[in-house]
């Protein structure tokens, strides 16, 4: 039986839950946008999504639901809603984005305007042992070193590897799930207040 995803220590809402039970590994670029899920991602609401939670900030919740677009592979409407939004937050899906579409400087113009996230201490340990576990290479070596997690770095990396620069994609893209999840965290607590 597959465990229901948590929250830390508090459960997502069931429709969150249910949508990520599957673990999925992301590709580096813009994937197939798998069309057996779209009618429910489209019917996804602020309000019914987080239930039985009351939705405490709705940009946020506007977020999670992007979040989820780009997990099934949608870029384009996880644009559309990143774009809409005026956070650092959004400014940080809105680079995923535009790095998985293969647009890297446009990424990296978006992480700058993140600036230093609240989510890039627990990225960097975990990338630090994601990379530790992995074969070194001198491409992926300032992974295990960096002293804080780069991410304009990290783009560049992405980019070697989409371009046949450097065989680390499958280390990007377990680094890359685990940026998706961290990310994905921070907007679900702010959602729901937490």
């Amino acid at each position: 039986m597959e465990k229901a995803p948590t929250l830390g220590s508090q459960a997502y809402s069931a429709v969150v839950a249910n949508l990520l039970k599957q673990s999925r590994l992301m590709p580096l670029g813009r994937g197939t946008p798998d069309e057996g899920i779209a009618s429910t991602l489209r019917s996804l609401a602020v309000e019914t999504t987080f239930a039985p939670r009351r939705v405490a900030n709705k940009t946020s919740a506007r977020l999670c639901l992007a979040g989820i677009w780009l997990l099934y592979d949608h870029l384009e409407e996880c644009h559309r809603i990143a774009q809409e939004l005026d956070t650092r937050d959004a400014a940080y899906w809105h680079a995923i984005m535009h790095r998985r579409e293969g647009d890297f400087s446009n990424s990296k113009h978006r992480f700058r305007q993140v600036g230093e996230h609240s989510t890039f201490t627990a990225l960097q340990a975990e990338v630090r042992n994601l990379a530790s576990n992995f074969k070194f290479e001198n491409a992926t070596s300032f992974l295990v070193k960096q002293p804080r997690w780069d991410p304009l770095a990290f783009v560049d990396l992405c980019e070697d590897c989409v371009k046949g620069r450097t065989p680390s994609e499958d280390l990007c893209r377990e680094i890359q799930h685990v940026e998706w999840q961290l990310l994905f965290d921070h907007c679900y607590r702010k959602a729901i207040g937490g």
